[in-house]
């Protein structure tokens, strides 16, 4: 056990309990409690101070800090923090500061700890905060979580928190979680899967507190580090954070670095191109790697040569608002930029144009009409400048500094007509890929037909619906980019297209806040090119969105738009689809006879269009309508006619829909066997659609037939299925389902 770990250290190390609470600032009567067992996993800062007290270095110290007991298993072990960086020096002020905030923590055994490292742009915030997470992960045993928030990333969205919480949702409660329809639910999701857990919580470069509040935990064992140009004096004098000041690096930390990357023998031969190095550097270590890895790379140049290379130039590179002067990087940036070929000089500057926050070959290739082997080696190369960082496998991104540099590089040499094909050649690969993989998601979806990619465009091939679910949540961020670069830059075809691309997934995986606004700015996009039939279009998905976060008024307002702009069009198959989702709002607030009425009229406008899927899904509509209304028989007849239709089709979704009312149907009419059956049918296919919440759904309801034929044991089977399914996806209130467990024999 870890307390008598503790108790034969103090007792070979010559101590009383009141000597070792005296050097670590624990209490005797906690001492007490940790040595006789009492308090079974101690918190990460007690462990600290121990360490600390009784001078445990090396492995002894890591053998002692691992010697607490496991914690129990949890639905999730995230371990999301980036690589530490080679070659990370100095700052032992800095990380002193952070052991120090961590061991302190145990003072306040109820809330928890909060860290704030600030400084201007260049300075190491990430580099700083990575290395020290990396160094007491340890003591965090349910996990690291880490998230880069983008508050200061010229050219991308900042990350909102709802986006953020997602994600650490996933993390902790695994893919397949019931999405969050709300930031205060998701915020209470969040907080009650980190109860009783010890997580470390990364949030970098956060632009102000809004984004940060919602992320921080309520479990007292968890430890928060927020990285930022601001000092957030809010979050100090309110949520207790303690601030963390970082400054440029000292001349000494600076001779470090290079010393690391380059060798001792090297740099000691040329100490005053040293000194001329650190100088020009001004301390900042972006500007400090980026010298180096170019002395690394031509080992045959003398520092002095390329210390010369940093002297002063005409032009500044701007400031970023960090609240304090910022070095100039041009200089340092425009010497590696003049040492690139042709080639992959113009693929630096046209990258400025990506709006980030990171990005693939096939989307580099794409930027500058090159193909994806050439665009892989040019990238390579820009990594090994130092241009850019391949943060994860074949996914690259920009220092802000550095971006910031090429846009004044393309604004130099390349012409607005090249930027302006580069930006349609960029927004028509994510459009033309997204398309694609909408399609594999929802291959039934009525969509608006694209123009083909132009030339030079880099296709990226899916082969299934995972290919495509896995290409959507790595450029998730990266689409809501997009769309905001082609509405800021006048491309509103291709905005009202990638929102309509992206809304299967979003509405799928709960990004409801990213789903909602990117169909906002289609409904603007459409305004703007004064387009019937992409205004009812825009309007008829937005009024789909609004019912299903149980916003009616808006709905009906959206339908309504959408139906007069169909039926100026003579779009028949438009004016069904909003006839079909007006009867959804009528059936959601229990009016089945007006319902009933909107999906007969559905059925009609679909036969009239001959639009055979549409029949189906108002078949169905009609015939859960007619039961909701008693008349139990009509509606097996209806929905029988909608399978029949949905089977010809091959529309497994419709399938699973229909099979369910015609389980209900059979069950309101005592036919317990026919019942069973439909459900049974319901739960494969849902299952096999991989929606897992409505398979649950189906489980109950097979349950209950089950139950009402008499067979108890089934029922119980039907049910246990469901609650897991519910557990699996994080969903909290089983009550009714557990209650009806209860109730059984």
């Amino acid at each position: 056990m870890f307390g008598e770990a503790v108790q034969e250290l103090r007792r070979s190390s010559a101590l009383t309990q009141e000597d070792l609470a005296a050097k670590t600032g624990l209490s005797v009567r906690h001492l007490r409690d940790l040595e006789a067992g009492r308090i079974a996993r101690p918190r990460p800062a007690t462990m600290l101070l121990l360490a600390d007290a009784f001078g445990l270095q090396g492995s002894r110290r890591d053998r002692f800090l691992a010697g607490a007991p496991n914690p129990p298993p949890t639905s999730g072990v995230p371990a999301q923090l980036p690589a530490d960086g080679f070659g990370f020096v100095g700052r032992a002020g800095a990380l002193a500061r952070l052991d120090g905030i961590l061991a302190r923590s145990v003072d306040q055994p109820t809330a928890m700890g909060l860290a704030i490292v600030s400084g201007t742009a260049g300075v190491g915030k990430t580099a700083l905060a990575v290395h020290w997470a990396h160094h007491v992960a340890a003591h965090f045993p349910d996990g690291q979580l880490y998230v880069n928030l983008r508050g200061f990333d010229p050219g991308g969205v900042p990350l909102g928190p709802s986006t953020a919480l997602a994600g650490f949702v996933d993390a902790l409660a695994g893919s397949a979680a019931r999405p969050s329809t709300g930031l205060d639910e998701q915020v209470a999701r969040y907080r009650s899967l980190l109860a009783g857990r010890r997580v470390l919580v990364v949030l970098d470069n956060a632009g102000d507190a809004e984004q940060v509040r919602p992320l921080l935990p309520g479990a007292p064992g968890c430890f928060v580090l927020v990285t930022s140009r601001h000092q957030f004096l809010g979050l100090v004098s309110v949520n207790g954070a303690h601030p963390v000041t970082l400054d440029v690096m000292s001349g000494a930390e600076s001779r470090e670095l290079l010393t690391r990357r380059l060798g001792v023998e090297r740099v000691s031969a040329e100490p005053e191109a040293v000194d001329a190095i650190v100088g020009a550097s001004a301390g900042l270590p972006l500007a400090l790697a980026v010298v180096a890895a170019r002395a690394a790379i031509h080992a045959g140049f003398r520092l002095t040569d390329l210390a010369a290379h940093l002297r002063p130039e005409t032009g500044r590179l701007d400031a970023f608002d960090g609240g304090e002067p910022v070095t100039d990087l041009r200089l340092v940036m425009s010497w590696s930029y003049r040492t690139l070929d042709a080639a992959t000089a113009r693929l630096f500057r046209l990258l400025s144009v990506h709006p980030g926050p990171d990005f693939a070959v096939a989307a580099a290739a794409s930027l500058a009409g090159i193909t994806p082997a050439q665009a892989r080696r040019h990238l390579t190369e820009l990594t090994r400048a130092h241009l850019l960082s391949e943060h994860r496998l074949g996914r690259y991104t920009f220092h802000d500094l550095l971006r910031a540099y090429a846009a004044e590089l393309t604004a130099a040499e390349d012409g607005e007509a090249d930027r302006h094909a580069a930006r349609t050649r960029l927004l028509d690969h994510y459009l033309g890929v997204a398309y694609a993989a909408d399609e594999l998601l929802y291959p039934q979806r009525d969509r608006l037909p694209i123009d083909p990619p132009g030339p030079g465009v880099a296709p990226v091939p899916l082969a299934d619906r995972d290919a495509a679910l896995a290409w959507f949540t790595d450029e998730h961020p990266v689409l809501l980019s997009a769309l905001r670069l082609a509405a800021d830059h006048g491309f509103d075809r291709h905005t009202c297209h990638l929102a309509w691309a992206v809304t299967t997934y979003l509405n799928q995986r709960g990004y409801f806040q990213d789903w909602t606004g990117s169909l906002r700015a289609a409904l603007a996009a459409a305004v703007r090119l004064a387009d019937d039939r992409a205004e009812a279009y825009a309007h008829g998905v937005l009024g789909f969105a609004d019912i299903a976060l149980h916003r009616y008024a808006d709905a009906q307002g959206h339908l309504e738009l959408a139906y007069e702009r169909y039926r100026r069009l003579d779009d028949l198959a438009g004016q069904a689809r909003v006839e079909l989702n007006l009867g959804w709002i009528r059936d959601q607030t229990g009016e089945p006879e007006l319902a009933l009425g909107h999906a007969r009229e559905a059925l009609r406008l679909h036969r009239q269009a001959g639009h055979v899927t549409g029949q189906a899904f108002a078949l169905n509509a009609v015939g859960w309508s007619q039961g909701q209304l008693g008349d139990h028989h009509a509606a097996i007849e209806s929905c029988q006619q909608a399978l029949a239709l949905f089977t010809s089709a091959e529309n497994v979704l419709g399938q699973a829909i229909t099979w369910a009312s015609l389980g209900q149907a059979h069950l309101q009419l005592d036919a317990f066997t026919d019942a069973v059956t439909c459900y049974g049918h319901a739960v494969r296919l849902r299952h096999e659609i991989g929606h897992r919440r409505l398979e649950a759904d189906a489980l109950v309801s097979l349950g209950d037939a089950h139950l009402a034929a008499g067979d108890v044991a089934s029922a119980r089977g039907a049910w246990e299925r469901a609650r897991d399914l519910l557990s699996a996806l994080g969903e909290a209130d089983t009550g009714a389902l557990d209650a009806k467990l209860a109730s059984l024999p």
